[in-house]
């Protein structure tokens, strides 16, 4: 049973990092895209109506998308005034009482953003702006996304779980030893 959860615990990780990596690339395109509106507004006076939307588009899939690979790097923005303070044990117990908050607010989000991008994609949803691209796929990444971090966040419960009762499927020498790589 120990090695299944462990195997799950890598596997979503190793998703979330390799989607968070591929995601990150839409920092490139978002650039380029700004580049070319400057260029084409200040250079050719010549304003495109697309570039600033599908700016915004892109950086709304690269915030939820990300949110996983975030998590499985400890990025998320703490408030240590407490927590720190604690031996790995306690904060691990700590850490499971809080998760509740987490797993209320991502569920949450996770089944509103389902039936939100279940209308979008049913309608074919637009932005019905000049351009008028289709925006249902930025709507369908707030569940994908959501799930992502969802199943990150178990990840970090079997792991707060695992160190709080001392169970030997998760040693934490193990997670620091595959930090980011880059």
């Amino acid at each position: 049973m120990s090695v299944m959860i462990a195997a799950f615990m890598r596997g979503v990780t190793r998703l979330n990092d390799f989607i968070g990596r591929w995601v990150a690339l839409l920092i490139f395109a978002m650039f380029v895209f700004l580049l070319l509106e400057v260029g084409f507004r200040y250079l050719l006076n010549s304003p495109t109506v697309w570039t600033n939307e599908l700016t915004q588009m892109l950086f709304g899939i690269y915030a939820v998308m990300s949110g996983g690979y975030i998590m499985a790097h400890r990025g998320h923005v703490n408030v240590d005034l407490l927590h720190s303070h604690l031996k790995p044990r306690k904060r691990a117990a700590l850490d499971i009482v809080t998760s509740l908050v987490f797993f209320i607010f991502t569920l949450a989000l996770l089944w509103f953003g389902i039936d939100m991008a279940q209308e979008s994609m049913s309608s074919w949803e637009t932005s019905y702006s000049a351009w008028n691209p289709p925006i249902w796929p930025v709507k369908l990444a707030i569940p994908v996304g959501t799930a992502l971090l969802v199943l990150q966040g178990l990840v970090k419960l079997l792991e707060d779980i695992a160190v709080a009762f001392n169970l030997d499927y998760y040693t934490p020498e193990e997670a620091e030893s595959e930090g980011d790589q880059l």
